[in-house]
């Protein structure tokens, strides 16, 4: 009979679409997870990849079989988290994913308290883009997502927590005004960088394009806001940065100028997401709720809170 770790390694795979990377996401050695691979195989009759030299690809069979694997590993976590809420929710481990662009510069100021408040509470953070965590979250990847995600879905609860505006960066040379803020109508004509497709910050500043007149670079895209940052530096452009990635890692004003927008501001808005029928959704609000006091007191010079629902 199959295990649910040979479920877990097939889930793994099909995920990276690589041995390898399986192999180190899961803390495996490759070849044990090729003998289970091959195991699984032969207890099902059906083979589940096929391998080439440069991918492990499913193979129809195994695409047919991989939302029956996800949905049994979903049951088997709910009956773990069902068996956690009998003993106490803060003492059990939640895999928490966030966006490359929030987690680094969010995180290390809600972790501390929150671990303060729930002292054997233990969270797995791992870093996607938006639409890889919405999907981990929906397949039982993630118990918890952070981000400027929106969805319809019936299956999962969105918690609006925050409102963070998108500061305009240029060169000190060639800043858009000689004050601290600026009007959209500023921006007509101007070349605006951005993150590559993968990132929700690129759809939202196509979004500030459309609607200010500035023309959208897309032949130099950023992967990180790092590179972002450096392209600006450079003089390839300006870019719209976000206010918690300024208030982390902007410490040299002498090479950037940082500026806000006049009037309603420009901005994205961030939200805690978790599977409506989550055994430990009861515990989740209570995070919530602690997450919302925590940016309250310490990041209201940054951010906006939203209204509670």
């Amino acid at each position: 009979m199959a295990s649910l770790r040979q479920l877990e390694y097939l889930v793994a795979v099909a995920d990276t679409g690589s041995l390898r990377q399986a192999a180190r996401r899961l803390g495996v050695t490759q070849p044990t997870l090729t003998v289970q691979i091959t195991a699984l195989e032969e207890t099902l009759g059906v083979q589940l990849f096929e391998r080439t030299r440069h991918a492990t690809l499913l193979s129809p069979a195994g695409r047919e079989l991989l939302p029956d694997a996800m949905n049994l590993l979903s049951q088997w976590r709910n009956v773990v988290e069902s068996a956690h809420l009998l003993s106490d929710d803060a003492h059990s481990t939640y895999r928490l994913g966030v966006p490359q662009t929030l987690g680094p510069y969010l995180l290390p100021q809600l972790l501390p308290s929150i671990h303060q408040r729930f002292a054997n509470l233990r969270l797995h953070v791992r870093e996607e883009v938006p639409d890889q965590l919405l999907q981990g979250l929906e397949g039982g990847r993630f118990d918890l997502v952070i981000g400027p995600i929106n969805t319809e879905s019936e299956s999962i609860v969105r918690v609006p927590l925050f409102r963070e505006p998108l500061l305009l960066a240029s060169p000190v040379d060639m800043a858009l005004a000689p004050r601290d803020d600026f009007s959209e109508s500023d921006l007509s004509g101007l070349d605006i960088l951005a993150m590559d497709e993968r990132h929700t910050l690129r759809r939202e500043v196509e979004q500030i394009c459309e609607q200010t007149g500035a023309k959208l670079n897309r032949d130099y895209e950023g992967t990180s806001l790092d590179t972002l940052r450096q392209m600006v530096v450079m003089g390839m452009g300006l870019a719209f940065l976000p206010a918690l990635y300024v208030r982390s890692e902007i410490h040299r004003p002498e090479e950037l100028r940082i500026q806000s927008s006049k009037g309603r501001g420009l901005y994205r808005e961030h939200a805690l997401l978790y599977r409506r029928q989550a055994p430990s959704r009861r515990f989740y609000r209570q995070l919530t709720d602690r997450i919302r006091d925590v940016i309250a007191a310490d990041l209201s010079d940054t951010v906006m809170l939203l209204p509670a629902q």
